[in-house]
């Protein structure tokens, strides 16, 4: 899938490339066919296992977004959500929100990525340490080269891989060269046309003080999309809620579907430049490059707030052999209705990266090169997310879950009740901000000594050194607000005399009706028209219309009124994530070649590459006494200082890369190596919450009360102690290339990984005022477990140049990822229920193993982000003018998450008959695992070169209106869980060279 060049490719002169015109004369290999025999070179020579991608012609990768490009590539997948790593960075629900262009690269499954930028580090302000490939402008690069075994000379960090995004330098041009894009991209299901550009302009010229060139690269692109979803919420089990059916029969049921419609409007802006000087033995080059990415997302939903204990069905409801189910009528007795809210939402984000580098290359001799490397970068996001809600009561709700995606459907008084904004009240209000920003100084000096030696080539060595800052500031915790609830309304402690209905001439207007023309492309029933507030009460970070939202809660309160609104903490001790890190690392390596010495040619590298890291965090452990002092509780003091944590490790990480050429054609590979991947920035936060909590009884007799027990326990943001995750690696390729653009490869992997992250518990030890220490029993993110991922890739392309006249522009390429991975927990979680709720031991079982909504601790789950299977397959064609492109992409299903947020709640029903709390609702916190569903893609491109200069495009992007599906786990099976639709995205382009 390597569709794409770098530039045209002309052959040495007098040699026969196929396309020869029949008299030993050769034409010029340009475009499509170009990229192809551009990357299988950069692949067949490499040092190391690689796949590349290169732009088919100037400023020109065959897809809209880095991340459309690398999941062309063996063993590459990409995630269809907006799921930020950093919680800090959202509201944690972007697992429900579907991403247009694509996010999360994983490569070979595991999302320990390493990112670079011309083989420098390069990373976004994302709480994290590679880049969001998302916010990179392809019209930049001019190739990009996924690295599958490290050497010792490569920067450390890439258990998983490593991606190197290239951008063009003024002497890959033996002169002036030039180029402008013009184009228009329209979403089928928004309707809208958004227009993008880019251009680029190099030049190189001879002067006294030696060769000179200079590269200005710019691009802005925009898209306008739009997502429907619609959702089902989690399966309860009850054995009375179907009406008269007295049977006992465990039933699992929904409390009901819900659906959305989102705009993703996006802009990505890029510039580039160049300059490089070369004379006698001394070169060097400075570039600058800057990204910047604004999104902004308005989204309207309607979704389910019922109360699954209570709900009832219908006589006549359908269920399958597992007791789920298919078909019934909802609606709530016991309440006003079926509880549901509206809401409206708005969210922006912005991020920048920039990156200065200055590189000073003397060849001292014919033996000794030296290289001095500079570099700064400086990486800022920041982001809003707000959402203002309604609430209600619907007469019914009517459910046909027996197909995929399931359906919701309403009579004609359901229809009016919704489309109603007397039937309304104010719900809630939820503001979040954050803003982020990560700065690094790199400095490298390497050395290469080359042999005059029939087997040894050169040996190279050097050092690097590192000093980079993180830093996070955002809303926490305290995001989401009521405006009225009902649990807040009666006659006792609730502070609320009533509701505020939209009926109540205080709370009239700021809504509107939304309705949902052409859902799913008019493959779903359209849902009924609703009431939601206007998007202007969300807009603003923080929003202004909030503060008379909350005023609303204040006509409603009782008198006194105790509830009062203020506006969210911004970066208070919750919200804030400060890191410092230093890194110290040195490597050699050897590179050798044994030409006659073996029956066949041998060549590869041999090194090692030690490195010492140092990191400080800053943060907060805090802890309140008891409000209440007992004398046979221990005492222990306050504790809500500002501390510094400090953390430091070396790694040694040898790596061994072997080729041996068993032909001309045919060669075979061989990599040891050890591997590792720092923590995230966001998960080595110090933010600790630590609790003495006493529990005690009143005798009945005395009235006294006796104390029971003593519990320290409490729970961590992140850990700043976490060492990296560490890897052994074995590659094994088989490589046969038998034309210049035809190849068939082979290559088995397996990685054995120790230290990776998961939620455990661990011990933070505190002294009383005696001097006796306590242990608190905390949740945090620990090095406590071990994995392996293993499989094979698969990867093949040709043109079929010998098929007569038009038939030889026909070409086929394709690849295929098969990945077999286990995960083993350390502690592994024995436990069958995580029932009673609110222990330690049932909330660490529910985060690793899975619980579901009856208490049963699910278990097995494989490691995140792994599709068994994957492939891409595309027909292609070259011919004269005219080059074109049909690629379909495809992944299997894979684990999302273990707990997120969507299918995690405390709303379920505890079937644990050893539980205090058996039957009762409301007494199982449980998290169904989360599943993205398999998912194709077909895509394509028409390329037609009028001129020598000038060329015209059309490119489709999912053609087959494929829908993305997401899944809950449970006992009852793999049930449906989301569905999200945009529809094909169109783009006409022009294009001018020279």
């Amino acid at each position: 899938m390597a569709s794409g060049a770098a530039w045209a490719q002309s052959a040495p002169a007098g040699e026969n490339t196929g396309k020869g015109n029949g008299n030993g004369s050769t034409v010029v290999v340009v475009g499509q066919r170009a990229a192809l025999e551009s990357a299988q070179k950069r692949k067949q020579d490499a040092d190391e296992i690689v796949d590349s991608i290169v732009a088919d012609d100037m400023g020109k990768l065959p897809d809209k977004s880095v991340t459309e490009v690398l999941q062309r590539m063996p063993g590459v997948t990409i995630d269809r959500t907006m799921n930020r790593s950093d919680p800090q960075q959202g509201v944690g629900d972007g697992i429900m929100r579907f991403a247009a262009e694509g996010t999360g690269v994983s490569i070979r499954g595991m999302s320990y990525v390493r990112s670079e930028l011309n083989g420098r580090d390069s990373f976004s302000a994302n709480g994290g340490r590679s880049l969001s490939f998302e916010d990179v402008p392809p019209e930049l690069m001019a190739g990009v080269d996924v690295y599958k075994s490290p050497s010792a000379e490569q920067i450390e960090g890439a258990v998983g891989g490593l991606v190197n995004l290239r951008t063009a330098m003024p002497f890959d041009f033996k002169g002036r060269k030039g180029a402008i894009s013009v184009e228009a991209t329209r979403s089928q299901l928004r309707g809208e046309v958004a227009p993008s550009f880019s251009g680029l302009i190099s030049d190189r010229w001879d002067t006294g003080i030696g060769q000179i060139g200079a590269l200005i690269d710019v691009a802005r692109s925009r898209i306008k999309t739009r997502s429907d979803g619609l959702s089902v919420s989690p399966y309860i089990p009850r054995t009375n809620a179907v009406v008269g059916d007295n049977s006992g029969k465990l039933r699992w049921i929904p409390a009901g579907g819900s659906w959305n419609r989102g705009d993703f409007d996006r802009d990505r802006q890029g510039l580039y430049g160049a300059l490089q000087w070369k004379k006698d033995a001394w070169a060097s080059s400075l570039t600058y490059f800057k990204s910047k990415y604004q999104m902004d997302t308005t989204e309207a939903s309607l979704f389910q707030s019922a109360n699954p204990s209570t709900i009832t069905l219908d006589p006549g409801a359908t269920f399958d052999d597992k007791g789920a189910l298919l078909t019934g009528v909802l609606r709530a007795p016991s309440e006003p209705g079926v509880g549901f809210g509206t809401n409206t939402r708005a969210v922006g984000r912005e991020a920048d990266t920039r990156d200065v580098a200055w590189n000073l290359t003397w060849r001292a001799s014919d033996q000794w090169v030296f290289r001095s490397d500079l570099q700064h970068i400086k990486a800022t996001t920041t982001g809003f997310d707000n959402t203002v809600g309604l609430g209600g009561y619907m007469p019914k709700e009517t459910l046909d879950l027996s197909t995929s995606p399931s359906r919701f459907t309403f009579d004609d008084s359901d229809r009016a009740y919704l489309a109603n904004p007397a039937n309304y009240y104010w719900g809630f209000a939820q503001e979040h901000r954050d803003q982020a920003k990560a700065t690094q100084t790199a400095a490298r000096l390497d050395a290469k000594f080359i042999f005059d030696s029939p087997v040894l080539q050169d040996l190279r060595f050097g050092v690097r050194f590192t000093d980079r800052d993180a830093q996070t500031r955002s809303t926490h915790d305290t995001e989401w607000a009521q405006i009225s609830q009902p649990w807040a309304v009666g006659d006792s402690w609730q502070p609320l005399s009533k509701l505020a209905y939209l009926s109540d001439p205080r709370f009239a207007g700021g809504t509107s009706p939304q309705t949902f023309s052409n859902f799913f492309n008019g493959k779903m029933p359209t849902p009924p028209q609703f009431v939601a507030p206007d998007l202007s009460w969300s807009q603003g970070a923080p929003p202004q219309g909030f503060e008379k939202l909350h005023g609303y809660t204040q006509l409603v309160c009782k008198a006194p009124c105790s509830v009062n609104w203020t506006p969210a903490p911004y970066g208070d001790d919750k919200g804030l994530n400060v890191q410092h890190e230093e890194t110290k690392a040195a490597f050699a390596q050897l590179r050798f070649a044994f030409e006659n010495a073996l029956p066949y040619p041998v060549d590869g590298n041999v090194g090692v590459r030690v490195v010492r890291t140092t990191s400080t965090a800053e943060g907060y452990t805090l802890f309140n006494p008891p409000t209440t002092q007992r004398p046979d509780v221990p005492s222990i003091p306050k504790q809500s200082d500002r501390q510094t944590f400090d953390n430091g490790y070396t790694n040694v990480l040898p790596s061994l890369n072997l080729r041996m050429k068993a032909g001309n054609e045919l060669q075979f590979r061989a990599a040891f190596s050890k591997g590792m991947t720092r923590p995230d920035f966001y998960q080595m936060q110090a933010y600790t919450t630590l609790e003495q909590k006493v529990n005690t009884h009143q005798d009945p007799v005395t009235n006294q009360s006796i104390l029971d027990s003593i519990a320290y326990q409490g729970t961590a943001r992140g850990n700043p102690m976490l060492r990296p995750v560490l890897s052994n690696n074995f590659d094994l390729t088989g490589e046969y290339y038998f034309g210049r653009s035809s190849s068939f490869t082979v290559s088995m992997f397996n990685k054995r990984l120790k230290d990776i992250i998961i939620g455990q518990t661990s011990t933070y030890r505190l002294n009383d005022t005696a001097g006796q220490p306590h242990d608190f029993l905390i949740t945090s993110q620990v090095n406590g477990a071990t994995g392996r991922a293993r499989g094979v890739e698969i990867g093949y392309q040709q043109y079929f140049d010998k098929l007569p006249g038009l038939l030889a522009g026909f070409g086929v390429s394709g690849n295929y990822t098969y990945i077999d991975s286990r995960m083993n927990l350390g502690s592994p979680v024995t436990r069958s229920w995580c029932t009673p709720k609110d222990t330690m031991d049932a909330n660490l079982a529910r985060d690793l193993a899975g619980c579901d909504t009856d208490g049963h601790v699910l278990g097995g789950l494989p490691m995140v982000g792994m599709s068994k299977n994957a492939y891409n397959l595309a027909l292609l064609y070259d011919q004269g003018p005219l080059s074109t492109r049909l690629a379909y992409t495809w992944r299997g299903k894979y684990l999302q998450a273990a707990n997120a947020y969507g299918t995690a709640s405390n709303d379920g029903i505890d079937r644990n008959p050893d539980s205090p709390n058996f039957g009762q609702g409301y007494s199982v916190n449980y998290a169904l695992p989360t599943w993205g569903g398999a998912y194709g893609q077909l895509d394509m491109g028409v390329h037609y070169k009028v001129s020598d200069n000038f060329s015209v495009a059309f490119e489709a992007q999912n053609l087959t209106n494929a829908l993305y599906k997401q899944y809950m786990q449970q006992g009852i099976g793999l049930k449906d869980r989301s569905a999200f639709f945009t529809g094909r995205r169109f783009t006409l382009q022009a294009r001018y060279s020279f």
